[in-house]
């Protein structure tokens, strides 16, 4: 597996898309082995994509395109305005709610963090807020939508670990509602410190957030329905993600009636390029997932893990701190794809509860969307924001900050995640 692993750094260095690294890289372990026939390539392509359980993706993904299309990020937008526009940098914290409210509509951390950059960055600039400030806040915020179902990562993790979705979307509450916090305390710290306004001079009377939350009822109660309907049998996690679109249609076309002809189409278009992109990604992973197992990489680095520490805690923090880093220089979709089969039989092995290790595994890989080198959301709220990286690493570390101290929390409190499950699922 050495030659694999230098076969695709060397690509990713040329700059070669992710996919294509990882399939030549995989056929480079079959040349390797010649007493496997050269046919089982082409067959773990195909069979990668035949996984039942990966079904729910593409319908998750067209669900958040749907909703995205029918009003709900306006009435979103003004109920979080409402809840969080007297405090002090406003319109950030602002930005921190929309993503805790979007979490259960877009489930993309990347897509969030651009549509907010979009719809908020212009008054933060009229507001004065400087551009790498925006573009940090905007950013990290969009981490939130990772853990507040339905996020895909939870769903490839569970797909490939064998891990209950539904318990997985349950232990992500929790971690959201904290990412929330510790950035909201992060925008209130350095608005303070930069002169960041109140976007209302008071507090919002309760009847206008009580109004403005019934508008905002349809995309409050997605994440809920889709847990109940787990919890009691009601629905699969495939069966999740055509009811999420279902539900999103019908909210667009009756509810709302937002959801035109032309946004269809729009949303059906977004949806074949994400769902494209996703796919091959699993396809072509499936070659270098064969190649750990063969080798046995999992029962090796358990037992050098174990021969390090036997403590579950130590061994859980020196995973994460390694996936921190890997993060950086790898996109975190990747990172699940090709490590959560090596790492799942390894926590396994320590006693550590694989619905708590998928949670912190996701939300630590992705703080590589908004790291250098490679950070896919750091360079797309830079481009919207039109701010050079090094204002965006001076003015965005206060949240990075933020979102790695709810890892460590996470590692040393992990009833944290598992309380919610534990108390819907038994």
């Amino acid at each position: 597996m050495l030659w694999v692993f230098i076969v695709f750094v060397f690509f990713l260095l040329l700059g070669m898309p992710v996919a294509f690294a990882i399939g030549i890289s995989g056929f480079v372990f079959f040349v390797q082995q010649p007493s496997l026939p050269f046919t089982m390539p082409a067959q773990l392509i195909l069979a990668e994509t035949q996984n039942f359980a990966l079904l729910a993706i593409p319908m998750f993904i067209f669900a958040g395109n749907l909703l995205n299309n029918t009003g709900i990020t306006s009435r979103l937008m003004a109920l979080s305005s409402v809840l969080a526009g007297h405090m002090h940098g406003g319109l950030a914290q602002t930005s921190v709610v929309l993503s805790t409210l979007m979490g259960g509509v877009s489930g993309s951390a990347i897509a969030d963090a651009s549509m907010q950059c979009r719809i908020l960055g212009p008054e933060m600039l009229k507001r004065g807020y400087s551009r790498g400030y925006a573009a940090g806040i905007n950013g990290f915020t969009g981490l939130i939508t990772v853990a507040i179902p339905p996020g895909i990562g939870l769903v490839l993790y569970g797909s490939i670990g064998e891990v209950s979705i539904g318990r997985l979307f349950a232990g992500g509450i929790v971690p959201g509602l904290l990412m929330m916090i510790f950035l909201m305390a992060a925008v209130s710290m350095t608005a303070r410190a930069k002169g960041y306004a109140p976007e209302r001079p008071s507090r919002a009377p309760l009847s206008d957030v009580v109004t403005t939350a019934v508008r905002s009822l349809w995309a409050l109660l997605f994440p809920f329905i889709l847990i109940v309907g787990l919890r009691f049998g009601l629905l699969v996690p495939s069966e999740a993600g055509s009811f999420a679109s279902i539900y999103a249609l019908v909210v667009g076309v009756a509810a709302y009636r937002e959801l035109t002809w032309e946004k269809f189409v729009s949303a059906v278009r977004f949806t074949v390029m994400d769902v494209g992109m996703i796919m091959f990604l699993i396809a072509l992973s499936g070659l270098i997932s064969y190649g750990i197992t063969w080798e046995m990489i999992p029962q090796t680095l358990s037992q050098v893990l174990l021969n390090f520490s036997e403590d579950r805690h130590a061994i859980t923090a020196i995973v994460l701190a390694f996936l921190l880093v890997l993060g950086m220089i790898v996109d975190s979709t990747v990172i699940i794809l090709l490590l959560t089969s090596i790492l799942v039989p390894i926590m396994a092995h320590v006693g550590v509860d694989l619905v708590y290790f998928g949670v912190v595994m996701v939300l630590t890989c992705a703080i590589g969307l908004l790291t250098p080198p490679v950070g896919v959301s750091m360079y797309s709220v830079c481009s919207i924001m039109e701010c050079s990286i090094e204002e965006y690493i001076r003015e965005s570390w206060p949240f990075a900050a933020a979102v790695v101290a709810v890892i460590v929390v996470l590692v040393f409190f992990p009833q944290l995640v598992l309380f919610v499950p534990n108390w819907i699922f038994g």
